[in-house]
């Protein structure tokens, strides 16, 4: 009995040693960004296409513009989207250029603490500096709205947010957009747009039981996504089957309008609402473009 209690007790005192080591755990890397001043304009472009007004503002409860409380329903929990308004106490009103790069491009917020992955950071990574510049200079023109940020509602274990950086140590993989010398412009535009700020794969593509994208299951749809639906396979193969082209694609990301004449449904459709259908023309003709002809 007494060899139980103090294996019991030595397991509780590792895993608190554990636990108090990964709170200390240092994690990213300061941004030395090369430019300071941004156009708002792109920066609210880039924002469209970034999924920011869709994810940060709860059009259904008459929320204001990304004053956040949009609710993310997952097997781990439920995430709420914070408040990224200039409000100085309850959105980003006090943080810095470098500290917004931050959590932008790696995921880690202005005190050091890993956010969760439904932000998904590690897609906005592609980010270049004058893209980072942009979107500051483009947040700074949000009005403020003083409305606590929701705290996430997750289960036990998932709820220890210093937990997250053993996962970041598993699966997090960042980089910079890596252009195809090989490949048009078109296509390079189109590969920068849905492996970064569109983050198409955080959609279609399957993940494991911790919530990691299956690298190898690329763009292969999801049978289970946070609103209870499915996403199809966009890779070329499945697309070319379906019978999509470039010209029903790009028409597609801006009517919502399917070749058969159904619409896009559930969270596709609020991604051509909120999103998809703000690019232009020939951003959308590039991400039909890089869809149809990428290797596989």
């Amino acid at each position: 009995m007494r060899i139980w209690l103090f294996g019991t007790v030595a397991a509780l005192a590792l895993a608190g040693a554990g636990l108090a080591g990964l709170s200390y755990w240092p994690i990213g890397t300061g941004p030395e960004l090369s430019v300071a001043n941004g156009d708002a304009r792109r920066g609210a472009y880039l924002a469209r296409m970034s999924g920011c007004i869709a994810c940060h503002t709860d059009f259904e409860r008459g929320g204001k513009p990304l004053a956040g409380g949009l609710g993310l329903p997952t097997d781990f929990g439920t995430f709420y989207s914070p408040n990224l308004t200039t409000d100085p106490e309850n959105g980003i009103g006090n943080w810095s250029l470098e500290e917004f790069a931050k959590a932008v491009r790696q995921g880690v917020s202005p005190d050091g603490d890993p956010y969760y992955p439904s932000f998904p950071y590690p897609f906005y990574a592609r980010f270049t500096d004058q893209d980072i510049a942009d979107l500051w200079a483009a947040f700074q023109t949000v009005a403020p709205v003083a409305q606590p940020s929701k705290p996430h509602e997750m289960l036990p274990p998932f709820n220890i947010r210093a937990g997250l950086k053993l996962w970041r140590g598993l699966f997090l993989e960042t980089g910079p957009f890596q252009p195809d010398a090989d490949e048009s412009e078109a296509w390079n535009r189109g590969k920068f747009i849905v492996e970064g700020p569109a983050h198409c794969g955080a959609c279609h593509t399957p993940r494991n039981f911790l919530g990691a994208r299956q690298a190898e299951q690329y763009l292969h749809g999801a049978d289970t996504l946070p609103d209870g639906g499915k996403s199809p396979p966009i890779t070329r193969a499945a697309l070319k089957r379906n019978g999509w082209t470039v010209n029903s694609l790009k028409y597609a990301l801006q009517s919502g309008i399917m070749p058969d004449g159904d619409v896009f449904g559930g969270s596709m459709g609020e991604v051509v609402r909120d999103g998809t259908a703000f690019l232009s023309d020939e951003d959308r003709t590039a991400i039909a473009t890089y869809l149809l002809e990428r290797d596989e």
